[in-house]
């Protein structure tokens, strides 16, 4: 194929300098070179294609950290799990596609509603069977018996029927872990504390330290990483202390639990899911939630916990990643990038580092940091040309119109006009 040449783009190159105008020049499925214009350039002749950006803003494939592509809008778990699984997987692929067109180019499985299905979408991505961005498969859930996702009734003591694998001791948990990774999984995902819409404190533990010690030996012994829905203090500082080193939500980190994260700022991945916390408080009363039963359940409650968390993680300069829980009712596929807008308005983190979270940091959390997530020579062409800045407007990378071009690994999956 020849090479392809975006002449005249404003270029945010996720390295944390302001953006200039220039041209990108990709070879195959990488970026072969940056250049600014105020450099004087000598192309060489050759098979090269060339688009002209108009000076539109140009930046890396976007990552959402904490990504349930089988969460299928429903307003419960119980709901969600009720699809078919030939319906489900389908699903799933439709969804794929429109995060990669919104912009989304690689995605952390955070938990699967089955136990194969972010399997089979990984492998249909990459195969090149479906458009989908780079995807991490993460497991179903694992919790404990009466923790978060234990949804068996008492009179059908089946565990099929379960939105999560349960297990109750170190030895049930190995067995869990070494399913799943034969299953093919790349990530593990414990319920390490509960959940308010499912009837379960979030300042809830319920996890042993046996438990969780099992889990970090066998993801160790295979090479996979583990992932904590962890919103209580306790369970933040079980992931630190174990080693769990991507973490969700911390909404309820006390200042020892900061303290840590602080110490092991480099080495841990956190994406709150303040979206949820947001929309459940104020935005679910179509669905029963007013903003009445939302503070009986706890959520105004957590929503102002995490938000000062947040902001005390970002004055410590911990990254906060923007990804979590989307796929119900009212908070639907498609609306991620409203995360970028929460960050900005409530915690306060500029949107350059709003956007650097979800580029830079998005290539770490993909285990992909030396390739992925900057608009550098040598790195994976993910680009994407916006039309608006979101430097000064983050709100722009919202609207899919404003999306002019998506590319994946050198190939366009939503080509400029």
């Amino acid at each position: 194929m020849p090479d392809l040449l975006f002449a005249n783009a404003t270029i945010f190159d996720a390295t944390g300098t302001a953006p200039y105008l220039g041209e990108v020049l990709i070879r195959g499925n990488r970026i072969a070179s940056v250049t600014p214009l105020s450099d004087q350039v000598k192309r060489e002749n050759g098979d090269v294609t060339v688009i002209d950006a108009a000076g539109k803003f140009m930046m890396p494939g976007m990552t959402e950290a904490h990504t349930h592509f089988s969460w299928n809008d429903q307003p419960s778990l119980n709901a969600i799990a009720m699809m078919p699984p030939e319906e489900h997987a389908l699903w799933c692929m439709q969804v794929a596609k429109k995060y990669l067109e919104m912009g989304w180019t690689s995605c952390m499985g955070a938990a699967a509603a089955k136990p194969r299905l972010d399997v089979v979408v990984r492998n249909a991505i990459e195969s090149g069977a479906y458009p989908g961005p780079r995807y991490s498969a993460a497991s179903q859930e694992i919790t404990v018996q009466g923790g978060l996702g234990d949804t068996i009734p008492p009179h059908m003591p089946y565990p099929e029927l379960s939105f999560c694998d349960i297990i109750s001791g170190p030895e049930e948990m190995r067995r869990s872990v070494r399913q799943f990774i034969k299953y093919g999984v790349d990530t593990i995902k414990l319920n390490l504390s509960g959940e308010y819409i499912a009837g379960i404190s979030a300042k809830l533990t319920p996890f042993s330290d046996e438990e969780i010690s099992v889990a970090v030996q066998e993801v160790k012994r295979f090479d996979k990483r583990l992932a904590a829905h962890a919103r209580s203090a306790e369970s933040i500082k079980q992931c630190l202390r174990h080693g769990i080193h991507i973490i969700y939500h911390a909404s309820y980190a006390d200042e020892e639990a900061l303290d840590m994260l602080e110490k092991h700022k480099g080495d841990y991945f956190f994406a709150p899911g303040l979206a949820w916390l947001i929309n459940t408080a104020y935005h679910a009363s179509e669905w029963g939630i007013t903003p009445e039963v939302a503070e009986e359940m706890g959520y105004i409650d957590e929503l102002e916990h995490a938000v000062e968390t947040l902001k005390a993680m970002n004055k410590r300069g911990i990254p906060i990643l923007p990804g979590g829980d989307y796929g119900f009712s009212w908070i639907p596929h498609g609306t991620n990038a409203k995360d970028l807008q929460y960050f900005t308005e409530m915690i306060g983190i500029t949107p350059m580092d709003v956007l650097l979270s979800a580029t830079r940091e998005g290539g770490k959390i993909m285990r992909m940091g030396n390739e992925l997530g900057q608009i550098k020579e040598n790195y994976l062409a993910d680009l994407l040309l916006i039309d608006g800045n979101p430097l000064e407007d983050i709100a722009v990378l919202q609207d899919k119109e404003k999306i002019l071009a998506v590319m994946k690994d050198g190939v366009f999956y939503k080509k400029l006009i």
